[in-house]
């Protein structure tokens, strides 16, 4: 059995990367643990407070953010962190060499129900002498990540991670407190028939994005000549992680509701990591009208539509739009 820190070092990762994600993960542990107590430990329920998406936070969004936030904040290579819960970045340690931007705990509202929630997180290089309070140093598009990973915390804890050669799944055992290597190089079908997507703001799309679904649903005899299933977990890990493994995509477009808004998800917590690793896998990401990672972000909690999953499905849904 190989071991995460087997693999990162076969892998040219340097030793203070690797001592980046090793306490992204000592977090990531403690926030499965905390899970696995669920109201044992009284983690369920939701505070009365609204994050800076406008969001109401639940206990174990708070806690997973402060797990992550203060295990980063005092490594010697980390300059700087920026959190989906957090109004703005936080500086670490000046001579800092790199950023960390996290989705604490992706799904939250499916934790009371004790459905699957995971931890996103992406790695950057700092470009500039800044300091990591100042978010003008973390504006780099996708393509600047150096490391993309999320953890699953469903039956068994997963780690899924990149560091840009392929993508590898690690499970946690228990016993050891040590991710293991159980499945290398996933790629990801070119094609499916399995789609996820939250049907009830249909009315609100694009006409581009409501066609495309309109045709789904016709099937066979429909213009895309096959059936098609469709799934929605509400959330992105979850619903990432089963196009990982059998293929499909994702969605959560554009739509009308807020036209401040380009979207739903967050380009740097959700958008970035996600898309690097579907890429990393050979699957496909984008707006609908360009890659997510070559979105240039003007803030670091700007939002942006999501398409991403099985390639030859993603250019077919593109294709839509550019009609």
């Amino acid at each position: 059995m190989k071991r995460l820190d087997q693999i990162l070092a076969n892998g040219g990762v340097n030793a203070e990367l690797e001592l980046v994600i090793k306490d992204i993960l000592v977090a990531c542990k403690d926030i499965n643990y905390k899970l696995r107590q669920g109201d044992l430990a009284g983690i369920l329920g939701s505070t009365e407070d609204e994050n800076i998406q406008g969001e109401t936070q639940k206990m174990l969004d708070v806690i997973s953010n402060d797990l992550l936030k203060d295990t980063l904040v005092t490594n010697p290579y980390v300059r700087g962190v920026g959190s989906e819960e957090e109004d703005y970045t936080i500086a670490a340690n000046s001579d800092g060499k790199y950023l960390v931007t996290f989705d604490p705990l992706d799904g939250s509202s499916n934790i009371d129900v004790n459905l699957s929630v995971g931890t996103i997180f992406s790695i950057l290089e700092a470009q500039n002498n800044q300091p990591g309070n100042n978010q003008e140093v973390f504006l780099q598009n996708g393509r600047k990540q150096v490391v993309a990973g999320y953890v699953l915390y469903g039956p068994s804890a997963l780690l899924v991670l990149t560091t840009g050669s392929g993508v590898n799944l690690f499970t946690l055992d228990t016993n050891i407190g040590e991710f293991i290597l159980t499945k290398q190089a996933i790629q990801i079908p070119v094609d499916t028939a399995e789609f996820a997507i939250n049907m009830s703001n249909q009315r609100f799309w694009e006409p581009e994005m409501k066609q495309y679904i309109d045709d789904c649903l016709k099937g066979e005899t429909g213009p895309l000549g096959k059936r098609y299933n469709m799934r929605w977990v509400a959330s992105m890990v979850a619903e990432v992680h089963r196009i990982l493994i059998r293929g499909g995509v994702f969605m959560y477009p554009y739509d009308n509701r807020d036209p401040s808004k380009a979207g739903k998800l967050r380009l740097m917590y959700e958008g970035n990591p996600m898309s690097m690793i579907v890429e990393q896998a050979g699957g496909a990401s984008s707006t609908g009208r360009m890659d997510i990672m070559d979105v240039t972000p003007k803030g670091i909690h700007d939002r942006v539509p999501v398409i991403l999953g099985s390639k030859n499905e993603v250019e077919k849904i593109v294709g839509y739009h550019k009609k």
